[in-house]
């Protein structure tokens, strides 16, 4: 059962939401079956990107990074269900858009539409770091039976 309870972090970067994307992707996951437990729009902050994209400090396009995800507003989502990490990134597609097939790519590695979380460890991270656990619900969805 607790299989069924692995969670997720997917957010919808600046372009994605400028591109009235929202919604689609919201329907891509609860079409697979996953259950949204927590969601937010923000501005994200200088430092709350610095500690969520921390490995990537020493790379060259870090700065680029940055200014681009605090460039607009974010829609940050706790996605729930079985495999929801592994099956979240395979829904992603590929980082680099020529080598996806997904559609949730943009024009460039950089300007991607939307980050998924690569690991169950990277998960749990992330989600701590964008969301508090007063802003995570628990509940059972009637479609469970139906899924598990």
């Amino acid at each position: 059962m607790a299989e069924n309870k692995e969670r997720t972090f997917i957010a919808i970067k600046p372009d994605g939401v400028q591109r009235g994307l929202i919604g689609d992707i919201i329907k891509r996951f609860e079409q697979k079956g996953f259950k949204l437990v927590g969601m937010k729009m923000l501005h994200a902050s200088q430092e709350l990107l610095n500690k969520h994209y921390a490995d990537l400090s020493s790379r060259g396009f870090f700065p680029a990074l940055i200014a681009y995800m605090s460039s607009g507003p974010v829609v940050a989502m706790v996605w729930e269900g079985k495999g929801a990490v592994k099956t979240g990134r395979v829904m992603l597609g590929a980082t680099n858009p020529a080598d996806s097939s997904s559609g949730l790519t943009g024009s460039q590695c950089i300007v991607n539409i939307i980050h998924g979380s690569d690991s169950v460890e990277s998960a749990q991270q992330e989600i701590s770091l964008w969301f508090t656990p007063e802003e995570l619900v628990t509940y059972q969805s009637c479609a469970f039976d139906w899924l598990y």
